[in-house]
Formats: structure tokens, sequence, C-alpha cells
């Protein structure tokens, strides 16, 4: 059961972002303050933001229980994330910011025409729902435990409070609530190991190094062999399969997925969103390398626990920290969750807004297109916590399966903006039949199993960008 101080910190917790996001909602009333803030944010605090936004729960839960099961080799994903990134910062963004875009999505309207703005945008909604209904689900697990309630009834809490702040405020709100949770989840993996190692692990941090180095925990890189290349690609934490994955991967969630290039869109110039999409991989580096010695110490705890990993730092948070130490914990894994549920209810409202219904920010500016706006993103809230129940009794791990589901069609959502830049023949007809042609194929791959999940972005990718190509020279002759 949670302790008196406990509760006492969670609640003070959940008042001062509600306070946070709400001081900081501004007093706009059209849908660019409410979608974009004013274009009027820094780029650190974006930075921030961005971080805390893809730090959902089902990182601060799964990540510390793979480096339990495993080692420190996830890090050759996140090695890639920041390739991606930087790549982002140099294709991708010149073509946003070359006209007052909106969305990710009106840039393929600009290139290619409506029906492949409407086609990703669909693509967006469906998959970021999916995606964030299984971190949805993730927070849920400790706080089940914790208050000894139904998973259901913990959902549908946790969403609750996201709602709360996201509405009011918009896009702002939730950005300045970002630049606080990031510190306080990042302080609670912190804290966490400082009082593993100087409290609770006999011997310390020389106790924890020895049993991390013997048991191989501390390896980051594996190589993997060519020589069986099955096996190769089934494998997901492998040198190539880690890097190439993670920079693909991160190349299609970063440039492509309005949840994050809503947030660069807010500081209104291509050189501050450079700052804050390459400075987020750099601090995303480091907090995984965090995340993942918090795994660590709990292997040289407990030693070797027949658990799912998901399971084993909840397990530690409630039977073993003290109070006001669990609390705190609590409310990391808290922020956590709710950076990333608050800012993708309120990409998914804009994105409906502006790329389904067709409206330009600029034009609406009376109250009633806010309550709209206000009305999808309750909407898209209860489609979260369905996709959360949804996913309760999958046995595959959280951070695996929502990994999954978004590499599931950012493959092709990415080939279709590479073409774009990349192959100028290429028209309307060809972006989307490739499209569709990079999901179907990974529709094939995924229910075959016939890769890793890193390798998932990759071959989507190549598929549609070849598909795009051949189709595109085809039909040169014929549009002469």
């Amino acid at each position: 059961m949670v302790r008196t101080l406990d509760y006492f910190i969670i609640i003070s917790y959940l008042f001062l972002i509600a306070s946070v996001g709400i001081i900081n909602s501004g007093k706009g009333r059209s849908a660019k303050d409410y979608f974009l803030g004013a274009k009027s944010i820094p780029w650190w605090a974006v930075c921030f933001s961005i971080v805390a936004a893809e730090t959902s729960a089902l990182t601060f839960i799964s990540i510390p229980g793979l480096a339990y099961l495993t080692n420190m080799s996830f890090l050759q994903v996140v090695i890639g994330y920041l390739i991606g990134r930087i790549i982002v910062a140099y294709v991708f963004l010149p073509a946003y910011f070359k006209g007052e875009l909106t969305t990710a999505y009106a840039y393929l309207e600009k290139r290619f025409g409506i029906k492949t703005r409407y086609f990703a945008s669909v693509v967006f909604l469906f998959t970021r729902t999916a995606a964030d209904g299984v971190r949805l689900f993730a927070t849920a697990i400790p706080i089940k435990l914790l208050l000894g309630i139904s998973y259901p009834t913990a959902i549908i809490i946790i969403m609750a409070i996201a709602i709360l702040y996201s509405i009011i405020g918009g896009v702002r709100s939730v950005i300045w609530v970002d630049v606080i949770q990031m510190f306080i989840y990042i302080g609670g993996a912190a804290v966490t190991i400082f009082y593993l190692l100087n409290y609770l692990i006999p011997g310390g941090f020389e106790q924890f190094a020895a049993t991390a180095w013997n048991n191989g925990k501390f390896q980051i890189f594996n190589p993997g062999s060519f020589a069986d290349m099955h096996s190769f690609f089934e494998k997901p934490y492998t040198f190539l399969g880690g890097i190439i994955g993670g920079t693909f991967l991160s190349m299609a969630s970063h440039g492509t997925d309005q949840f994050i290039i809503q947030r660069l869109f807010t500081t209104g110039d291509l050189k501050a969103s450079r700052k804050a999409i390459i400075g987020s991989g750099v601090i995303v580096l480091i907090q995984f390398v965090l995340f993942l010695f918090v795994g660590i110490c709990l292997y040289t705890y407990y030693g070797k626990l027949d658990i799912r990993a998901d399971e084993i730092f909840p397990k530690f948070i409630i039977e073993v920290l003290p109070p006001g130490i669990s609390g705190l914990i609590i409310a990391g894994l808290l922020a956590a969750a709710l950076s990333t549920l608050a800012g993708s209810i309120n990409s998914l409202a804009s994105s409906t807004v502006m790329d389904i219904f067709r409206v330009h920010p600029d034009k609406l500016k009376e109250q009633k297109t806010i309550n709209l706006s206000r009305g999808i993103t309750l909407f898209w809230s209860a489609a979260l916590i369905g996709a959360a129940i949804i996913f309760m009794n999958s046995s595959q791990s959280v951070v695996e399966l929502a990994l999954g589901i978004s590499s599931f069609t950012y493959g092709g959502l990415l080939g279709t903006f590479l073409l774009g830049f990349l192959v100028k023949r290429a028209n309307q007809e060809d972006a989307l039949a490739a499209f569709t042609a990079g999901i179907f194929i990974m529709i094939t791959v995924i229910a075959l199993k016939l890769t890793a999940w890193t390798w998932y972005t990759v071959i989507g990718v190549s598929v549609t960008v070849i598909f795009g190509i051949i189709l595109s020279r085809i039909n040169k002759p014929a549009r002469q």
C-alpha cells in the first residue's frame, strides 16, 4: 500500500503540473495558439519537451527490465536515434520551414496532393492511438499494483489527469509541463540508483561493477553473425540492426510523426528547431544510460528472478523503497506517462482538425472552434483508453510491442516523405501506391515474424522508395 508521505508527494506533484499547465496556457483564443503555441516557444523548452514526450512510462518501466534480463545492447538503437535526428534536422526540417505548414502531412499535400495528406494523416491517427494505448497500459501496471484496483480503472484515472491540463491550454501547456516532468522522472531514476548503491547493495559500487562485469551486463555492441543471416535478422539488438534500425525509426518518428513535428513548429524558426531536435538526441542517449543502469542495479540487488521484465522495477518500488522515495519514483513514473499521453492527444486532435477537416489555424479565432478542438481531444482520449484495454492481455514486452506497432507503418510513411524529397518525377499516384505497398509488405513481415522489430522501418522504407521509383519510371513516358 502507498503510505501517507507517498500520497502527499504524488498529490503535490499532480497539483504542481496542473498549475504549471494552466499558468502557461496563455490567453490564446485561436487554434494557432491551441495547436502551435503561437510559434513562440524557446528551443530549449521544445528540446526538453521532445525528450519527455518520447519517454513514456513504457521507457521508465521496460528499459530497466530489459537491462535486468539482458545487458546494455539497447544503446545501439539509441545511437541510431541520435543519427536519425541529425538527418531530420538537415534534410526534413528545411522542407517544412519553406512554407507556412501546420502539420507534417501538409508537406505531402504541397508535394503530391491532398489525397496523400489524407492518407498519411489517417495512418498517423491509427498508429499513434494503438502505440500510445500500449504506453497507457504500461503506466497502469504499477498503479494497479500500488492501489489494488483493476487495470481499466487505473487506465481511466491516468488519462483523466492528462486531459485536465492538455485540454485547457493546448500544446503550450503540454510543452511547459513536459519541461518540469523531464526533470522529475530523471531525478527519480537517479535517486533509485543512489539508494541502491549506497543503502541496499552490499559492497556498494564495487559489488555492482563486479556483478555487472561478470554477467556481461556492460556489453553494448553485439556484432552478430553474418554466417547465419536468418538468425542475424531475427535478433533485434545486433550492431547493424540496432544502429540502422534506430536511425530509420528516429527519422520516421521525429521527421514524419505529427507527435514530434508539432513541437518543432512551435519554435517558429528552422535554426531553433534544429537545436531542439539534435539536443534532444544527446539528452536521450544520456537518459537511456541512466535507465539501463537502474536495471543493472536491480539485477545486482535481486539476482535472477522468475518474473516478467516489465514488473521488476514496479516490484522494487512497491516492496523495497522507503516512504518518500517511493512517492518520488511514482511521481517520476507518472511524469513520464503524462508527458507522452498529453502530447499524444493534442497531436491527434491537431492532425484531425488541420489535416482531416482541412482547417488552417490562422482562420480559426472564434471560441466555438476552440471548443470543437477540445471536443476532438476528448474523443481521442477515449480512443486511447479503449486501445489500452485491448492490449491488457498481451504477453509481449510493452516496449517492444509499442515500438513494433509504430514501426508497422513508419516505413511506408518515411518512405513516402523520402520519395517527395529525393524523387522529383514521382507524383501522387506513385506515392500512394508505394505507401500502400510498404504497408502490405510489413503486414506480411510481421505476420510471418520474418525479422526482429528493429528491421521493420528499414524494410518498409526500402519497399516504399523502390516501388515508388519503379512506378515513376514506368509512368514517365505517359506523363510526357
